[in-house]
């Protein structure tokens, strides 16, 4: 079976074709900023995006027909169970409606709705970062008007289960997992028998990342705010764009940052231990959320190339339980393989209720 997966960012697509798990060819197309920037909002942009993909198609010489399914990135969408969601016109509309934000990704389903409508396929988004699973008890932030809200990058978190569950020899469901996502933002989750019961929102919870500064003290923050040196917008660029890593170090390159702790930078010595220090202690409380039974801890995403940072994390965590490493972001892979299970019917479609 052939899939086309589809990746929206905010100046490019990511497209890439699929024979089962392999991967015949990918591209990344570039939006000049110009361009994007003629529309009003991001959904508007969408068949300026399609005719790009049909010309990349054209230029490897694909065609639409040739694909079982199309599977575009999930959106900024309400609160859901994980899975492989069959994009219909309910959930076109409420893509574009953007419930959560506009973001580029909300474009992933659009796009292979109206791909997949051309050649009469079905269209698909897997594990959207709006994937909700948390128990009850984690909902509690300690005011009622601020509930923990679940954001994270399920989408690669998902896949990495899936992957070290197979190579334990068992089904997703039948691990306890926890998964350490380590971006320009930091997801970290207990998985517990195919659920992702907990994860610090690593928009404003958990440890500080390359770019964020996750969670902060409170009355600090508050008094910060009410300072009148700043605007709304900059205390949030502040906390999204401007802080962990590149708040202390001027850079959001970890790389950059090693480079420099090698060469007797101790200021960068010091901020990698101390992300690398938050990021274990994160871990350290997911796992009292499994009760202590974890069968793997797992690092993944782009810092986890780094033999620094992973080793600092794993020499604070191994006594819980052995860490496997699964570096890099294998989105295109995992939109692909959300939609082989569904087209093998080794899982079930589900439905986006609007």
């Amino acid at each position: 079976m052939k899939i086309l997966a589809v990746n929206p960012g905010s100046t490019s697509t990511k497209i890439a074709a699929y024979e089962d798990e392999t991967c015949l060819w990918n591209q990344v197309i570039d939006h000049p900023a110009q361009a994007i920037k003629a529309f009003a909002r991001v959904s508007d942009q969408y068949q300026y995006r399609i005719d790009a993909i049909l010309n990349t198609l054209a230029q490897k010489g694909s065609a639409l027909g040739e694909f079982s399914a199309i599977v575009g990135r999930g959106g900024l969408l309400k609160p859901l169970t994980g899975g492989t969601y069959l994009v219909d016109k309910d959930l076109v509309q409420e893509l574009r409606h953007a419930p959560g934000g506009e973001h580029a990704s909300n474009l992933g389903g659009i796009i292979a709705f109206h791909l997949g409508g051309q050649v009469n396929v079905p269209a698909y988004i897997v594990d959207p970062v709006s994937v909700d699973e948390m128990e009850p008890a984690a909902r509690l932030s300690g005011l009622p008007a601020l509930p923990r809200l679940s954001q994270s990058h399920a989408l690669n978190m998902k896949a990495v289960a899936r992957k070290v569950a197979r190579q334990l020899g068992k089904a997703y469901h039948e691990v306890n997992l926890i998964i350490a996502h380590l971006g320009g933002g930091i997801s970290v989750a207990p998985h517990r028998r195919g659920k992702m019961i907990d994860v610090n929102n690593a928009n404003n919870e958990g440890p500080f990342s390359v770019e964020r500064a996750g969670a902060l003290p409170v009355a600090q923050l508050v008094k910060m705010c009410f300072s009148g040196q700043y605007s709304e917008q900059e205390v949030l660029t502040k906390i999204l764009r401007e802080g962990g890593m590149f708040a202390y170090l001027g850079t959001k390159d970890g790389r950059e940052a090693e480079r420099r702790m090698r060469e007797g930078d101790r200021e960068a010595k010091l901020v990698l231990e101390a992300m690398c220090y938050q990021v274990a202690k994160e871990i350290g409380a997911m796992s009292t959320v499994l009760c202590g039974e974890v069968d793997k801890i797992v690092l993944t995403g782009g810092l986890a190339h780094s033999e620094f940072i992973t080793g600092e994390i794993i020499k604070r965590v191994s006594f819980i339980a052995p860490v496997a490493m699964v570096p890099g972001e294998k989105e295109m892979e995992s939109l692909a393989f959300g939609a082989l299970r569904v087209l093998r019917q080794e899982e079930e479609a589900l439905r986006y209720s609007v």
